[in-house]
Parts: C-alpha cells; structure tokens; sequence
C-alpha cells in the first residue's frame, strides 16, 4: 500500500514536471518565434539600409572617379603651361644673359676706346643718360676721323728741342702719327721724341733737306726718317762709342788685356826682325860658296862670306871650318849649330803664344765680373729699366771682345811666324848639307 502510493507520488510528479515543460516549451517557441521575426525584420531593414549604402558609395565614387579625372586633365593642362612657360622663361633669362654680357662687353669696349682715345685729346661721353652703344658711335665715328688725319701728311705749328737744348719755334711736319720733321730758322730735320709729348731735333746726318722737301710736300726718291711709337719717353741721340769709351766699359781688366795686346805686338815687331836678320842674304851666300866649294877653293869660300851676318851664315861658316873632317863630325857641327841659332830665331814665339792664350782668359774674367756687378744692380734696383740691365751686359761682354780682337791675330801672326822660323830653320840645314855634299863630291 505503501509502494503503491510512492508509484502514485512519482507519477503525479513526473506529471507536473511535464506539464509544466510543456508549459515552458510553448512559451519558449512563442518567444522565438516573436525573436526570429524581429530578427527577420531587422535583417530586411539591414538589407534594405545596405542596399541604399551601395547605391549611394557606387553615386559617390563614380563621382569621385569623374571629380579625378576631371582633376587629371586640369593638371596635364597645367603641366603643359608650365613646361611651356619653363621654356619662356629659359629663353628670356639667356636672352638677359646675353643682354647683361653684351652690356659688359660694350662698357669694355667703352672703357678701350676712351684710354685710346685719351692720349689724343678726345674724350669719350661719360654722361649716364647716353647709353654705351651710343657711346660705342661716338667713339668709332671720332676714331675715323682721328684715323684719317693721324695718317695723312700735315703741316702743324708747333716747338721743338735742338740738340743743345734749346726750344725753338716753327713748323712741325707730321707724317702719320710715327715720324715728324722740324722745321725752324735755326736748324731743320728729323724729330725724335723728347718725353712728354715733345719733340727734340735727331742728330741724324743729311734729314735737313728732307724736312724741307716734306714740308713742300716735294717726292723724294728717299728719306732720312726716325720712326717712333710715341712721345712719352726720350729717346736718346746716336752717339758712336769711341776707343776710349770701349776701353772704360772694359775697366781694369779691358787695360791689362789692351796692354797684353800691345806688348804682344811688340814682341811680333822684335821676332819678324829676327827673322828677316836670319835669313837675309841665304841665296847669295849659297852662291858664293858653292861656286868656290866647286872650284876646289875652300879657304877663299870662307874669306868671301865674312862680311855677311845672320844666322845662315853662321852655320855655313862653321861647316867650312870643319868640312875637312868626316862626315858624322861635320853633320854634329851642322846640327849643334843650328841648334845655338835656334834660340834666336825662336826668341819671343813662345811668349807671343802663351799671350795669345792668355788674353781671351783675361776677357772672360772680366765678363764674369761684369755679369756679378749686373746682377747685384738688378738685385738692388729690379728688372724694370731694360737699358740699365742691357747696358751691364754689354759693357761685360766687352772685354771678352778686346781679348778676342788681341788673341786673333797674335795667334795667327805668331803660327806664321813659327813657321817661318822653321823654315829658316830647314833651309839652314838643307843649305850646309849640301854644300858638304858638294865639298865630298869635288874633293874625290
């Protein structure tokens, strides 16, 4: 009884617990149900909203696309006026380059013609309301005339220097702008530049009648004219240097060398007379001898050449006295002999050469010198006066000059001389050996 209401108990609860699921079942489904058709709802409202976003996005980027496009055309349009105004502007800042050189080269150009122009009394506009090419006119416009009458021939009044210093009155003839004749009471000629834009009358021979003839404006077949590049600076006159002005640029040194040269010519004097002594009269007593020798008169040889003198005769003589002896000993006479005249025939040669050879020495010495002096004047004044350091090297190359004009002709005129002496010298032996010959052969 008990089990069986335990059964009944669990069946009622069983059966509650079921319904009241079911209950809560029906509820649930009618709940979702109610929840799925807000969510369909809310889908289709979603559905529909996106629809609208897509529509409208796809509107506003095919409007974009077109704003972009259209944006891409303004900029290739901008960019082509840019390039096309880049263009201009490269054109017109080289066509103001070449305006501003050519302006410069034009002030130059300015500049030029009034320093040119300056020196001939004509003055260039410097007035900042005429332009430069205006000026550049003027000045090649006034330079033609200037040209025309600057090569023309003219007559000008005007003053000049004479060669003693005096400023005279007269005429100037100018024959282009490179030479001018004076023409004065006092004196005419050629007209050299005398600094500062004067004239001073050139020490020219022979330009008087030429001056005169140009101002006559008379053809002459020739002139004695002195062409200058201008008046600035004095030119000096000619003057010829004279001995003693070459022996004072030679100084100490160009005296030793000058008194070399004339000692030498002494000793030249003194050894051609020697010489002439020496062999004076060799043919007659030659002569003399060997007639006699081939006659057999040997004593009456040697009594017929006592009046002669020099060194041939000497040795003739010598070998007369001893040509009865043999052969070697005469030939040692002969030799020894010729040897003792030796001595004065080759007297003063030597002394000759050794002046010959000393004396160009002695101009190199003084050119060495000079040259050290030049060079301590440049050190001390500079290069800037080319006649001070031209002159310093002339006045040094003048003693190797007066040593050359010494050592040329006492080295020619002394191996001349040698060889004369030598001469003498074969001739003498030639001479006695053959009157031994002779003496030998008509002795036999």
């Amino acid at each position: 009884m008990k089990a069986l209401s335990m059964t009944k108990l669990f069946f009622v609860l069983v059966t509650f617990v079921s319904l009241s699921l079911a209950a809560e079942a029906g509820e649930l489904e009618k709940a979702y149900q109610k929840e799925y058709a807000f969510l369909k709802a809310q889908k289709a409202e979603l559905e529909k909203r996106l629809e609208t976003e897509e529509v409208q996005q796809t509107n506003e980027l095919q409007a974009s696309k077109e704003k972009v496009e259209a944006l891409q055309a303004k900029l290739l349009e901008v960019s082509a006026k840019t390039k096309v105004s880049s263009e201009k502007l490269e054109k017109l800042t080289k066509i103001l380059a070449e305006k501003e050189d050519n302006g410069g080269l034009t002030g130059n150009v300015v500049n030029q013609a009034r320093l040119a122009l300056e020196p001939y009394g004509v003055k260039v506009s410097d007035d900042n309301k005429t332009t430069d090419v205006q000026k550049v006119q003027q000045a090649f416009g006034t330079s033609i005339k200037l040209y025309s009458q600057l090569s023309s021939l003219r007559n000008e009044k005007g003053e000049f220097y004479l060669p003693d210093g005096k400023k005279v009155e007269g005429y100037i003839v100018k024959v282009g702008n490179i030479a001018a004749y004076g023409i004065a009471k006092e004196a005419a000629g050629a007209l050299a530049p005398a600094g500062n834009g004067a004239y001073k009358l050139w020490n020219a021979v022979g330009s008087s009648d030429d001056a005169k003839a140009m101002f006559a404006k008379e053809k002459t077949e020739s002139i004695d004219v002195f062409v200058y590049e201008n008046l600035d600076k004095e030119v000096d006159y000619v003057t010829e240097k004279t001995f003693t002005d070459t022996m004072e640029d030679g100084g100490v040194i160009g005296y030793i060398i000058f008194a070399l040269g004339l000692f030498g010519l002494v000793l030249l004097g003194l050894r051609v007379i020697n010489l002439m002594r020496a062999s004076t009269n060799v043919q007659d007593i030659t002569q003399i001898v060997v007639e006699k020798v081939e006659s057999g008169k040997k004593d009456e040889a040697l009594d017929a050449i006592k009046g002669f003198e020099g060194s041939t005769a000497r040795v003739i003589k010598s070998t007369l006295r001893n040509i009865d002896k043999n052969r070697e000993h005469v030939e040692d006479v002969i030799m020894e002999n010729i040897l003792n005249e030796s001595t004065q025939i080759d007297k003063f040669g030597s002394f000759v050469l050794v002046i010959a050879a000393v004396a160009p020495l002695m101009g190199l010495l003084g050119t060495v010198t000079g040259m050290i002096e030049t060079f301590e004047v440049i050190t001390e004044f500079g290069t800037g006066d080319p006649k001070l350091l031209s002159g310093g090297i002339s006045a040094a190359l003048v003693t190797t000059m007066q040593g050359l004009i010494v050592a040329i002709p006492l080295l020619l005129i002394g191996n001349l001389l040698s060889g004369w002496a030598q001469s003498i010298k074969d001739s003498m032996e030639q001479k006695a050996l053959h009157i031994v010959n002779l003496y030998e052969k008509y002795r036999g």
